[in-house]
């Protein structure tokens, strides 16, 4: 399985790379798609769970922007922001023993993506930039995109029951523009540009942070051979996929529909002939 970075109309596959590692937890980024695509609010309260007032992402909820407290595990898990060996950084901070995992989530925008393959009325769609968008005023709400998914990550409004999700700002992209979360991140976490490049941006990256002493860092959405053929938005991580709340393995959900399709017609073609013959025999004896 390989991961296609072009889309046929001569324009380039676009995507999102995510750097964790530097994400501060501003929430700049869930502000700025709720501000530029007009997306209703959707709780202001905080959950209980750490600062999250979202908890996943939604219909209502485009980007969201996970907090993970948990102890740091040992060796660096991040790059000193001061000189070794400066008297400020030889200071024991309160909770040195602690450390904050951040990192904004976003549809995937998968290579192989299921929500595509089920939908009956072509509301979902592969835009020009090999983005996947939803069409609003052609959805009928029968929510078969919803389990596809293997991310969770499409879902219906209750009050509307159309489904809705991460469009990378189609509209700006037609204009030559980023997407709104990219534009408004102010340490660069989220990153936009064509694939190719954002992969090895990724891999320098990563590169960096393990020579750095930052062994847990890796990629998450960018292998080719996974169950969905690689992501249109990917990720650095500091722990394992579980711990953000992404899949450790996901699989595209219509992988098997071929085979099950043949094996269907197998069975309808030896339930027919068992029917033919029963047929033929009754006949037969009736002479």
């Amino acid at each position: 399985m390989s991961q296609d970075t072009s889309t046929g109309t001569g324009q380039e596959r676009v995507g999102f790379f995510t750097d964790t590692s530097v994400c501060i937890g501003c929430k700049a980024c869930e502000v700025a798609c709720k501000e530029w695509n007009a997306i209703p609010e959707d709780g202001l309260s905080l959950t209980g769970m750490s600062y999250d007032n979202t908890q996943a992402l939604g219909a209502s909820t485009w980007r969201h922007v996970a907090f993970i407290e948990q102890p740091a595990p040992e060796g660096r898990t991040q790059l000193p922001l001061l000189e070794e060996g400066s008297v400020a950084s030889g200071e024991q901070k309160p909770g040195a023993d602690m450390r904050w995992l951040m990192s904004s989530d976003v549809c995937k925008h998968c290579t192989h993506a299921a929500c595509l393959d089920v939908c009956p009325t072509g509301a979902l769609f592969r835009t020009e930039f090999g983005t996947v968008v939803v069409q609003e005023d052609v959805c009928n709400g029968c929510g078969y995109c919803v389990p596809a998914c293997p991310y969770g990550v499409i879902e219906q409004r209750p009050a509307d029951g159309r489904v809705f999700k991460c469009t990378m700002c189609y509209d700006r992209l037609g204009a030559g523009q980023e997407p709104a979360c990219a534009k408004a991140c102010p340490t660069d976490s989220i990153q936009f540009g064509p694939l190719d490049e954002l992969r090895e941006r990724a891999a320098l990256r990563v590169d960096e942070l393990h020579k750095a002493g930052v062994d847990q860092a890796h990629l998450y959405g960018n292998d080719p051979d996974d169950g969905v053929g690689g992501d249109g938005a990917f990720f650095l991580l500091l722990d394992r996929p579980e711990v953000y709340g992404l899949p450790p393995d996901p699989v595209v959900t219509t992988r098997d529909l071929p085979t099950m399709w043949k094996h269907a017609g197998g069975a309808a073609l030896a339930l027919l002939g068992g029917i033919a013959a029963s047929f033929a025999m009754a006949a037969r004896r009736q002479r």
